[in-house]
């Protein structure tokens, strides 16, 4: 176990976002919110495909499925950074909803709310596309953008990669 798997995410993403915060602010002067959004939207899409590959290949034999990805949960809600209300658990389906996210609220606490989806949101899709193509990803409202709750619905699709 290295340094990186005790850390909580909820630290690595307030690491990430402290120096991507300059970044960003450095972008908005020089070229406008429009093209620093679309920087850092890029950087950490390319981030987490990668984060994403490195979790693939550390599972047992380099074998993902919906249970490993279930298991990797704990990660994401260590520290309470979470709180969820799971809805169904199975091989083939993994619904949930996110009733409190101290991610969001941490970005806003950061003056980064307004890129908050960027650098945690936008992860939870393109996860799915570094960890296992089968693996897919539905949520129509985060609590990021406004909502009550964030709708995660995750589907194992079969003949989609692997």
């Amino acid at each position: 176990m290295t340094a990186a798997d005790t850390l909580p995410m909820i630290e690595r993403r307030r690491i990430e976002a402290t120096i991507l915060k300059h970044v960003y602010e450095t972008l908005k002067e020089s070229h406008g919110t429009e093209v620093a959004s679309r920087a850092i939207g890029d950087a950490v899409r390319r981030s987490s495909i990668e984060q994403a590959r490195q979790l693939a290949a550390s599972e047992p034999g380099g074998q993902t499925s919906m249970r490993t990805f279930i298991e990797r949960q704990s990660q994401w809600r260590m520290g309470d950074a979470l709180r969820t209300e799971t809805l169904l658990e199975s091989d083939a389906q993994f619904d949930f909803n996110v009733t409190r996210c101290r991610y969001a609220e941490m970005y806003r606490e950061m003056g980064l709310g307004e890129i908050g989806h960027l650098l945690s949101c936008q992860r939870d899709g393109t996860f799915c596309e570094g960890y296992d193509p089968r693996l897919k990803m539905e949520r129509t409202q985060t609590i990021m953008q406004g909502a009550s709750h964030c709708d995660f619905r995750y589907r194992w699709v079969e003949g989609e990669g692997g």
